[in-house]
């Protein structure tokens, strides 16, 4: 009894003045720990770059050998949040500007989080899922058939994915702070339609008739708030493909959600997010809706906008093109917002749902040959898949429709986040497990009423696969709805693998062009293995599946889950939300309804494991949320492989680069024209002798840079190629030649200020002996009016 007074005494004294003393040590210790925050959470928020090869790489999504990355549109990212219980669970939930997740990938960065912080993020609680863009570089999977159009296995997309990643959640972890989560939901109508409504038509009409429309509309936002300094970011799900950019589109894009995703990041900067005491407001709207409809991101030292005159016109006119040079490395490439990296940033995501027949081409499908309507049960103009395109709402400009669709993502998103008033509260919980889905047992309605077991497949694709879809058309004479196949196509396939009569009988009435869940050689075509995935932050529940669910698949497999949640007695399930996370872990292509899988549309076609793929996640998914209701483990008794030794790849090294006689890299080859003046919404471009855009990925950095010259004559970055206004466009007079050009096309936006400007170009050239070397360059100033 007498020690704590002992120590109570030598703390804090006799006297008044050591009372007060005390008094404020104790509040000091309130305001310090998390533990004594009234918020119920950690949230830490983070990004990074994984834009990879911007050249000779494959892109990843149309399969089409021929679109060939050449450039960039905007620079790719993985965006992450953690959500932490203090002293208790936490989830992580990375949003990928990739096609997909990959199985390889995410075994990886795996690996390095267990290096750093041991079992605190494992495969239970870290979700990593792909926004479905089809402009980024291809060949970070595993298995044989997505990596065959990259000529396999690209080492440098793959590295750059899985630094990325690991970067992100570093950041987030490392952000981690007392903070608030809020949900919203609400309705966006013109983001996407049903590419094929001749499928979702064959689904029971009592069913179809709960819903107003054949497209989920949809969209469901969370919000987070630092206790210190306001909104820190937010992350949403909405279902739309990321097939803005056509199929012959060759520069990297985030597509529409990345897109959206940058606007939403410039409008919180304009509005001073994260601060202390954020109030948040739709000031920034307008400036990033100006007539010429070109949205920037925004440098925080760009000066406040002035006339043009002709003294400036004339100072323009002395600051010729500077010649290329020699840099000492890459670090002077760095990004603007790079040089930000210290403080607090809003992270905004656009993640993927149930997207699977859900095009953002919302004018409709027409023949390019006569501009008719396309056939609606195939999908063809005069029986040819070729021709039938959908189109997008800025056609013919797919970088217009790209700006539209992502624009009106943004634009809901900034909606929900600003009228987010439900607080997220509840336990923190995972459920994680991994099945077969070659051989799953499936127990499914009879026909007389009871039940009977099924069994999933092997995977394997349909002829309607080749045909491609509306957003992108296959070749040859495939088509979509084909549930018999073609004996030409068929004598093809055998010399691949023959399939069985049980493989047959199994994927019917799917004809199979591919067997590829039977194909091994040189190592597997095609996943079994399949992780799937509950993540639960209170009355926030996310299901993460590694495909393309079409929409009612994504409706029924929701459904599913809430139905079990909400059964529990405890009534802790009570108003939950469940979003669908698609592309999440891995990738296993398309997931269509028992009744969609019969008109074998390209969805169907390209639901790998037969007809009752959908029932086997049903099936699995409630035995995960019965076991997170019972508050029980789930076992696993498999694992997917890790076949990184195993792989293949064909893509030719850069060799070496080189200039013509007497000319340097980062010389001009076609300038700005002289003592020129640029209006708003015009567009100025220069051309200079470069180098291989895969010598130095210039990661977190730079190919290209607007500078405008300040009050003191200094030259100071302006916009560079994460900015929607600025393209980097890569080019070879030959295929196989080692001399290259870079062309940099800056649209000039609306509230772009008046001044000097000229372009500069970054990159990395290879002798044929010795190291890379790094160069600059600078176009002729110009005056912007």
């Amino acid at each position: 009894m007498m020690e704590p007074s002992c120590l109570r005494y030598h703390v804090c004294g006799s006297g008044s003045r050591m009372i007060w003393l005390c008094f404020f040590l104790v509040l000091v210790l309130q305001s310090c720990s998390p533990a004594l925050s009234d918020s119920p959470y950690l949230v830490g928020m983070g990004s990074y770059d994984i834009t990879g090869p911007a050249a000779d790489v494959n892109m990843m999504g149309y399969a089409n050998a021929e679109q060939i990355a050449s450039g960039i549109h905007f620079r790719l990212k993985a965006r992450a949040f953690i959500v932490a219980e203090p002293n208790g669970k936490r989830v992580v939930f990375v949003n990928l500007d990739a096609c997909m997740a990959s199985q390889l990938v995410t075994i990886k960065v795996l690996e390095r989080l267990k290096a750093r912080y041991g079992d605190l993020y494992n495969e239970n609680n870290v979700a990593i899922s792909g926004i479905h863009t089809h402009a980024g570089p291809g060949g970070y999977l595993q298995y044989v058939v997505y990596i065959v159009t990259s000529l396999g296995f690209v080492r440098q997309s793959f590295d750059v994915i899985v630094n990325g990643i690991e970067q992100c959640i570093v950041e987030a972890h490392n952000n981690l702070r007392p903070g608030k989560i809020y949900v919203n939901k609400g309705d966006l109508l013109d983001a996407g339609v049903n590419r094929s409504p001749s499928a979702y038509l064959n689904n029971p009409a009592e069913e179809r008739s709960k819903y107003q429309y054949n497209v989920d509309k949809e969209m469901t936002l969370i919000k987070f708030v630092d206790d210190e300094v306001g909104p820190v970011g937010s992350f949403n799900w909405f279902a739309t493909h990321g097939t803005s950019m056509s199929r012959t589109n060759s520069l990297i894009s985030g597509d529409n959600k990345g897109a959206a995703a940058r606007f939403m990041e410039d409008w919180a900067e304009l509005n001073g997010m994260p601060k202390r005491g954020a109030h948040v407001t739709n000031d920034g709207l307008e400036s990033l809706h100006k007539m010429s409809g070109l949205p920037r991101r925004v440098s925080s030292i760009i000066p406040e906008p002035n006339e043009i005159t002709d003294d400036l016109v004339q100072l323009a006119s002395s600051y010729e093109a500077s010649g290329g040079r020699r840099l000492s490395g890459s670090s002077i490439t760095r990004r603007i917002r790079s040089s930000q990296q210290n403080k607090p940033k809003f992270v905004s995501a656009f993640c993927q749902s149930n997207c699977g027949d859900v095009s953002p081409n919302v004018l409709g499908t027409f023949c390019i040959d006569t501009g008719l309507p396309c056939d609606f049960n195939h999908s063809t103009c005069n029986g040819k898949n070729e021709l039938c395109y959908g189109r997008g709402p800025g056609y013919p400009d797919e970088f217009e429709s790209t700006r539209i669709i992502g624009d009106r993502q943004f634009l809901k998103a900034v909606d929900l986040f600003n009228s987010a008033s439900e607080e997220i509260q509840g336990r923190v919980e995972y459920r994680h497990t991994y099945l077969d889905f070659s051989q799953l047992e499936v127990n499914v309605p009879s026909s007389t009423g009871g039940e009977q077991v099924v069994k999933t497949c092997p995977a394997a694709m349909g002829f309607a696969f080749a045909a491609g879809t509306t957003d992108g058309p296959g070749a040859f004479d495939f088509k979509q709805g084909d549930v018999k196949g073609n004996p030409f196509w068929r004598l093809v396939r055998n010399l691949l693998k023959t399939p069985g009569k049980e493989q047959v009988e199994c994927q019917a009435p799917k004809p199979i062009l591919l067997d590829t869940g039977e194909m091994k050689e040189p190592y597997d075509w095609a996943p079994a293995i399949l992780p799937i995935q509950i993540i639960r932050i209170g009355q926030m529940v996310i299901l993460c599946v590694p495909g393309e669910f079409t929409t009612m698949a994504g409706r029924r497999l929701r459904d599913a889950v809430k139905e079990v949640l909400t059964s529990d007695s405890s009534g802790e399930f009570n108003d939950i939300h469940v979003v669908l996370a698609g592309l999440t872990n891995t990738y296993s292509q398309y997931v269509t309804t028992f009744e969609e899988y019969q008109i074998q549309r390209y969805e169907g076609a390209s639901t790998l494991y037969g007809p009752h793929t959908l029932s086997a996640y049903i099936q699995e998914f409630q035995k995960l949320a019965t076991a997170m209701v019972a508050n029980k483990e789930i076992p696993t008794n498999f694992q997917p492989p890790d076949m990184l030794d195993k792989q293949i790849g064909l893509l030719p090294g850069v060799m070496f680069d080189s200039t013509p006689p007497g000319v340097k890299f980062g010389d001009i080859s076609s300038d700005v024209p002289a003592s020129s003046t640029f209006r708003k919404g015009s567009t100025a471009n220069a051309t200079f002798y470069s180098a291989c855009p895969r010598n130095d990925l210039l990661t977190d950095g730079t190919f290209a840079l607007v500078e405008k010259l300040d009050g003191s004559n200094n030259w100071v970055p302006a916009y560079d190629d994460d900015d929607w206004s600025l393209r980097f466009k890569w080019s070879r007079p030959a295929k196989f030649s080692s001399r290259s050009f870079a062309t940099l096309e800056w649209t000039i936006p609306e509230d772009a200020p008046s001044g000097v400007y000229r372009l500069r170009h970054f990159g990395a050239s290879k002798p044929l002996f010795g190291s890379i070397k790094h160069f600059t360059g600078t176009s002729r100033a110009f005056a912007v009016r």
